[in-house]
This record gives structure tokens, C-alpha cells and sequence, in this order.
């Protein structure tokens, strides 16, 4: 098997081309590469040691993703030198953005490493959310950005990890009638907690489907003389704590409850 060598080339973190250099090397069958990152490429000196260090190796090639067009021909140019194949992964998708939307890119090395950082604080975000959802892990409650208490069915999942989406690490607890809820909850910043809460009638609704899809077999889960009494215990629990912010959840959309949370998170801070 013939070992392949691919300098990466960037003015940003270099994330963005590995990426897609690995994803497309991941269609060939028997092929070795080896890569080597040489990110914050931002002169002309910087990248002639790149392709002279590439000229040492046997089967390199080059793959960039540098916004400068001065740099990009440059990289062409050296490369056809050095006898030494380029491939460029940014040049293509400019030209066409240009032509489609009729504006010159501003050329701003690094502009990608934004976008970088954004996707990686996602993916966390939804790990930590995952990992702490419905009561897990309660001892990790102290990193949350957003922390959801509410009985069940008050949508605390789904708005949880469509919170997680959008960069937010959320933890979820449930409220279960006469179960105390941790102490650690009363040692979060109160701006962080935000309790779900619902009319009776309606969330008997939600849990009623629940039932059936389950075949019946939940007691007094659907009740509506239940669920007042564990809606009242919730809310004796959320007044326990007069700064924690009340959201009612009836008939919203997670979209509408989301913006709301977000809304008295940036207004307390």
C-alpha cells in the first residue's frame, strides 16, 4: 500500500479542510494518508517552507483552504515548482458565491475559525444535554447554562435539546409528586433555573395519549385530580424560590418557549 502525504494549508484553524480532506479520503478503498496541519498560513515565506518541507516526502500534495486570492495563486504557482499537486477547497466555492450573490469576499484569513468554534460549542452543548437530561447526573448540574424543572410531560426534553442546538448546555429535572428535588438545585444562580408549568386539564390531555400509546398500564398518571395535585406541588417547590422564572407552556410551541427563556436569561444578565 502507498503511503500518501497531504499538507494542509490554512489561515485559520485548518478544522475546515480536515474535515472535508478526510470525508472525501474515506471513499477510497486501501489508500493510507498521512496528514500534516500547518494552519495560520498567512505569507508567501510560510508557505514555500510548507511545499519545500512537502518536497521531502514522497507522493505529498497539497490541500487548501486560504481566502487570499493573491495566496491562492501563489500556492498554484509554487506548487507547479515544487512538481508538487495543489488542491483548492475554498477558490471554487468563492467564485461561484461571488457570482451568485454579486460581491467580492472581504478575504479575511481565519474567518472560518469562528464557525469553527460555534460547531464544536454545539456538539458539546447537545453531549452535556443528553447526558444530564430527565434527573442524570444531578452532581453536573453546576456547569449548565439553563436548568428545566417541571413535572412530566411539560415538554423538558424536547425544549432541552432544541436549547442544545443552539449552543445552550441544559440540564432537566422532573417534579414528582412529594419527591424532594436535590439539594444542588438550590445552590445554582437562580437566573439559570426556569420552571415548566401548564394547566391541568391540558397536560392530562398530553399525558392521556401517553397512556394509551402505553396500553393503559400508568395509574392515575392521567388523572386530572392527579395532575392538579402534582402541578400544585410543583408550584410550592418553584415559590420555595421566588427568583427562579416561571414559564407556562400551554399550547406554545418549543420555539415560542425557547425565545422566552433566552429572553429573561439575557435580561439578567
Amino acid at each position: 500500500m502507498t503511503t500518501h502525504h497531504a499538507f494542509i494549508i490554512s489561515d485559520g484553524s485548518g478544522i475546515t479542510a480536515i474535515h472535508s480532506l478526510e470525508s472525501a479520503i474515506a471513499q477510497f478503498e486501501n489508500i493510507e494518508v498521512v496528514n500534516h496541519m500547518r494552519p495560520n498560513i498567512r505569507t508567501k515565506e510560510e508557505i514555500i517552507a510548507v511545499l519545500d518541507e512537502a518536497e521531502t516526502k514522497e507522493h505529498s500534495f497539497v490541500v487548501h483552504t486560504v481566502v487570499s486570492k493573491d495566496l491562492r495563486h501563489f500556492i498554484l504557482e509554487q506548487g507547479g515548482l515544487h512538481d508538487i499537486r495543489t488542491i483548492d477547497l475554498m477558490g471554487h466555492l468563492l467564485g461561484r458565491l461571488t457570482s451568485q450573490f454579486e460581491h467580492n469576499p472581504t478575504e479575511k484569513p481565519g474567518s472560518s475559525h469562528d464557525l469553527d468554534k460555534d460547531y464544536f460549542k454545539r456538539i458539546e452543548a447537545i453531549e452535556y444535554t443528553l447526558r444530564h437530561d430527565d434527573g442524570q447526573r444531578v452532581e453536573g448540574y453546576v456547569e449548565a447554562d439553563i436548568i428545566l424543572l417541571g413535572v412530566s410531560r411539560t415538554f423538558k426534553t424536547p425544549l432541552s435539546v432544541y436549547l442544545a442546538h443552539k449552543g445552550w448546555k441544559v440540564a432537566n429535572y422532573p417534579i414528582v409528586l412529594d419527591v424532594p428535588i436535590p439539594e444542588i438545585l438550590f445552590k445554582i444562580p437562580s437566573e439559570r433555573i426556569f420552571c415548566l408549568n401548564t394547566f391541568p386539564k391540558r397536560l392530562a390531555e398530553l399525558r392521556q395519549v401517553r397512556t394509551e400509546h402505553l396500553g393503559g398500564f400508568t395509574g392515575d398518571y392521567s388523572s386530572i385530580p392527579y395532575v392538579q395535585k402534582e402541578l400544585n406541588y410543583a408550584l410550592r417547590i418553584y415559590k420555595t424560590h421566588p427568583k427562579w422564572s416561571i414559564i407556562n407552556v400551554t399550547h406554545k410551541p418549543i420555539e415560542e418557549i425557547s425565545s422566552e427563556i433566552l429572553a429573561k436569561l439575557k435580561k439578567s444578565k
